[in-house]
């Protein structure tokens, strides 16, 4: 039929408007002879099953006589014309399909399931063709709504539409080769390496040594209670990547504004206290030594965001776009209690945070890089007994979710005996004020353990137990051949013997 044109009387500016009708993304030509393919190959299911739902199937009788083979196929029953018509009887729904002849016109259109997989690829993708536009009609509906909240809409679109990505994000099986290619060269890469890591270091020697570095795809948990460091413990393994290693990070801040967590970097790599940072209170030398250090920061590849209340769909939308862009190795989240799956509906919140950490490795495990998460831990360590082993962290103290252990590849835990007020190891007699202690207690792949560190509250820093030298000896070596910096550009009175004490 000819579509309908209506032109205007205006001769100056006539337009002609065409109506055309639109028909929902579908094949039933297709489904057909994917249905048919089924009841004459008995295996044809096996290539299909992990690809279509019953939903996929445009024409409700199809959905149908779909279910009725998933309900055969999972009972080990043959499949068939004759199964089918059968199970279809048994389940009340063979008159509503158009009975018995049907059934038998549908395997009568094929003569082979040579083609089935491509077919079903196709009315999958006709699948989500039709959701994409259910949910964009629906939001369209919502947003002319003159109560509509805009910001409540667009999470809920963001919901629907990662719950959708989520169903179309299936891989299928590859044959070892390439696999043993791919493992061999990673081999290779490792064995090259001087000092033996074959993932990314984190600067702290002794957690490289259990670790081997942070392997690709790894979803790492780094949890503690608060005020024990655990920012701290990210930006200083940021720096030792980027700055010190040139490896390009990125930092998800949900908690800090940007310019709060780079005013703590200014505070690890300048090594000025974190409260004259603060209130712009520096002693002349302090502007100098600022002056000088900070240039380690300028150029650096870390990339930081600190979008608030972030989702976890705009979390992978922004993460493939740094992969793709800057090429970033390593991705830090601080903290993971703070995204949210909005737009999707949970019973629970710990159902909530089951997504986000099952989406996190997913994510991992397509970027090939580390994703790094801080998380909170429940009150339970504060409760447990006095001494330094009743305080330790235990897998049991994650905060809000089993699954987040259950999803890790490692799951690290930040303890400070001094902050407890136990100041000495009672089987070693080791001084423990200023220790940091790294706990290893799940690794996939690997070796658990504890290692040892240098917390510098002041500086807002972690460091390795034999970088024992004095922080400013570099410095100082360094201006002890170069005229100093002017002052005059911080407003500063001049001032006599104003070089800096090292």
């Amino acid at each position: 039929m000819e579509p309908t044109k209506s032109k205007s009387t205006n001769k100056k500016q006539a337009k002609v408007v065409v109506d055309y009708g639109k028909v929902p993304p579908q094949s039933i030509e297709l489904e057909e002879a994917v249905l048919g393919a089924l009841m004459i190959d008995n295996t044809a299911i096996d290539k299909v099953v992990d690809i279509l739902s019953a939903d996929c199937f445009y024409k409700d009788t199809h959905q149908t006589i779909y279910k009725s083979i998933t309900e055969l196929y999972g009972s080990r029953s043959p499949i068939d014309m004759h199964t089918v018509t059968e199970q279809l009887r048994k389940n009340g729904d063979l008159e509503i399909v158009g009975g018995p002849y049907a059934i038998a016109m549908l395997t009568a259109k094929v003569a082979s399931a040579a083609h089935i997989l491509f077919h079903a690829q196709i009315i999958a993708q006709k699948f989500m063709a039709r959701e994409l536009i259910t949910i964009s009609t629906e939001v369209q509906t919502k947003a002319f709504e003159e109560n509509t909240d805009v910001d409540d809409l667009m999470q809920e679109a963001e919901g629907r539409i990662f719950e959708l990505s989520q169903k179309r994000q299936k891989k299928g099986v590859t044959q070892i080769d390439p696999i043993i290619d791919e493992a061999l060269a990673r081999l290779n890469k490792a064995a090259s390496q001087t000092d033996g890591l074959s993932g990314i270091s984190s600067g702290f020697h002794a957690l490289d040594k259990i670790t081997s570095g942070w392997q690709k795809s790894d979803l790492v948990i780094i949890a503690a209670r608060p005020a024990m460091g655990k920012t701290a413990f990210v930006l200083s393994m940021a720096k030792n990547m980027a700055v010190d290693y040139n490896i390009p990070v990125a930092i998800f801040s949900l908690e800090m504004s940007n310019v709060q967590l780079v005013n703590r970097l200014i505070v690890n790599v300048c090594e000025i206290p974190g409260e004259k940072i603060k209130s712009g209170q520096l002693e002349p030398h302090e502007w100098a030594q600022l002056d000088v250090k900070i240039k380690k920061l300028e150029g650096a590849p870390i990339y930081i965001d600190d979008t608030p209340s972030l989702s976890i769909l705009e979390f992978q939308t922004k993460a493939r776009r740094l992969k793709e862009e800057h090429d970033v190795q390593v991705i830090f989240i601080d903290y993971l209690q703070l995204m949210n799956a909005s737009g999707m509906k949970f019973q629970s919140r710990e159902q909530e945070v089951s997504t986000i950490s099952r989406s996190l490795k997913g994510l991992a495990k397509e970027l090939d890089i580390p994703i790094i998460a801080l998380s909170q831990l429940n009150r339970n360590v504060e409760n447990r007994g006095q001494g330094s082993e009743g305080k330790k962290p235990q897998l049991s103290d994650l905060r809000e979710s089993g699954a987040i252990e259950q999803d890790a590849d490692m799951v690290c835990f930040i303890h400070r005996p001094d902050y407890y007020k136990i100041y000495e190891d009672p089987n070693t007699q080791k001084d423990l004020r200023g220790v940091a202690q790294i706990i290893i207690a799940k690794h996939r792949n690997g070796a658990t353990g504890e290692i040892d560190l240098i917390f510098k509250r002041e500086y807002a820093r972690f460091m390795n137990e034999e970088d024992t030298v004095d922080p400013f000896a570099t410095l100082g070596s360094k201006l002890n051949n170069t005229p100093l910096p002017s002052y005059s550009n911080y407003n500063l009175p001049p001032q006599e013997n104003d070089g800096p004490p090292f």
